[in-house]
């Protein structure tokens, strides 16, 4: 079919960030154990979204590399090893240390020819820039390979180590968050958000990423309905505008007969909307 074409959905870990491919010759099935192609070569990820057909272009999506075999997945376990490893060998020397470092991840490549051998990059997070020079050394003497260090925002943090939000749900950054737009606290007052860290912080602690997912349909309604204390007239009288309701796309108003509130949708009290029906009804 143009225009279609097939796709399957991956992690690398439970829960985990889900990478889309294109599935090529192969029918993985939810639970099979699939190569998925990475600049260190072929790594292996478990299929969370048997292959089936989609409504958009695929041929810019990554091909499955092959199914799993025996000596993938003990290749697989043993960097799973290598890198449970790492990980306690750097919290116990950073400890020693006496460093304000914090381990978040760490990956591992194992020895393959041109891969100039193995290789430990830890990612830690710090509330500052941390000198590990003489950290790195002990590290590379214990583990025996090449070992990096990078430091990671709190965002990344986050992103990295995943987690459940506030509504519930896995964090976005942590399962389909690619880049990581501008958010500002404008956008929570636009929302009538109260203005409490601990209301409109993520994980990260930064402003919550979802704070712009619906600030354009705030900004839509806001630039058409009448503002709160504008008096208009609604299909059972009239009466003042007291509050908003912008995902029911709705206004509250108090009406001047009895005091009472009701609720009234945006265009039965929107001027050009009103102007429209008296002239064309």
């Amino acid at each position: 079919m143009v225009g279609m074409g097939m796709l399957c959905a991956v992690s690398f870990n439970r829960y985990g960030r889900l990478y889309y491919l294109d599935p090529g010759e192969f029918s993985p099935q939810v639970g099979d154990r699939v190569l998925v192609p990475t600049d260190d070569g072929p790594e292996v990820a478990e299929c969370v979204w048997a292959a089936q057909w989609v409504e958009e272009e695929t041929a810019a999506f990554p091909k499955v590399a092959g199914l799993a075999g025996d000596d993938d997945l003990r290749r697989d376990d043993l960097l799973r090893k290598r890198k449970a490893e790492a990980k306690v060998a750097a919290k116990k020397l950073i400890k020693a240390h006496e460093l304000p470092m914090k381990v978040v991840a760490v990956d591992h490549v194992l020895d393959q020819a041109g891969s100039g051998g193995p290789r430990t990059t830890i990612y830690f997070t710090a509330p500052h820039r941390v000198d590990f020079r003489s950290l790195v050394r002990d590290l590379g003497a214990t583990l025996h390979c090449r070992v990096e260090l990078r430091q990671l925002s709190a965002r990344d943090s986050a992103r990295v180590q995943g987690g459940i939000g506030s509504c519930g749900r896995d964090l976005c950054c942590a399962t389909f968050l690619t880049d990581f737009e501008p958010v500002t606290i404008r956008m929570a007052k636009d929302q009538d958000l109260p203005l409490n860290p601990l209301r409109i912080s993520g994980a990260c602690g930064r402003l919550m990423c979802c704070l712009k997912y619906e600030h354009p349909l705030y900004q839509k309604f806001q630039a058409t309905a009448p503002a709160v204390g504008t008096r208009v007239t609604t299909p059972t009288g009239d009466g003042r505008v007291v509050a908003h309701s912008v995902p029911r796309d709705e206004v509250v108003v108090r009406m001047d007969a009895d005091g009472s509130r009701c609720s009234c949708s945006r265009a039965s009290v929107c001027g050009p909307r009103q102007s429209h029906e008296e002239r064309y009804a």
